[in-house]
């Protein structure tokens, strides 16, 4: 897959949008990535699963963060024939009362897969989750890059940003 095709995808399903947004962290942006929009398109989940499967390494588990990346993990799971587990913002108050869901051994080398990155802040409370239940995590990769201090962040916690895409892949030569 190319990063060209991917794009194509992406606005082809309507993902990339302009207009004002406000973004979950309560800064505005003129253009908007519409995850649920591309997760929920078969031909972009799975040109994302192929190139995140390209990425990850032989003995590495997956992890998504719930609920953007549950999609993406899980369709990467089935095109690599791995196992994931879950990252929960918070613990859920019910049941097992678990902050990881699926089945994480101590020790076990983990990537997080997550759909966008923008300051980072849910990627490496991820990342901090997934450590405190003893993975050793070290790398998170994204659909798409907004290019606004993810890197920077998780560069701060030891963790390496990879992305599909970057916010200048995606908006060069867009017609807005």
């Amino acid at each position: 897959m190319t990063n060209t095709e991917l794009i194509a995808a992406l606005r082809d399903a309507d993902a990339v949008q302009f207009g004002e947004f406000e973004l979950s962290h309560g800064g505005t942006s003129d253009y908007y990535v519409d995850k649920y929009l591309f997760e929920t398109d078969p031909r972009c989940l799975k040109l994302i699963a192929e190139a995140f499967a390209d990425l990850v390494e032989d003995d590495e588990k997956l992890a998504g963060v719930a609920l953007g990346a549950v999609p993406l993990v899980a369709a990467t799971a089935v095109e690599t024939e791995k196992p994931y587990v879950i990252a929960r913002k918070k613990a859920k108050e019910y049941g097992t009362a678990k902050r990881i869901e699926g089945a994480l051994e101590e020790g076990e080398e983990v990537v997080v897969l997550e759909d966008i990155a923008t300051t980072g802040q849910s990627a490496v409370d991820a990342v901090e989750a997934l450590r405190d239940a003893g993975a050793v995590v070290d790398r998170v990769i994204v659909v798409v890059d907004r290019q606004e201090g993810a890197d920077e962040l998780l560069a701060e916690h030891d963790i390496e940003l990879q992305s599909l895409l970057t916010a200048e892949d995606l908006l060069a030569d867009a017609d807005n």
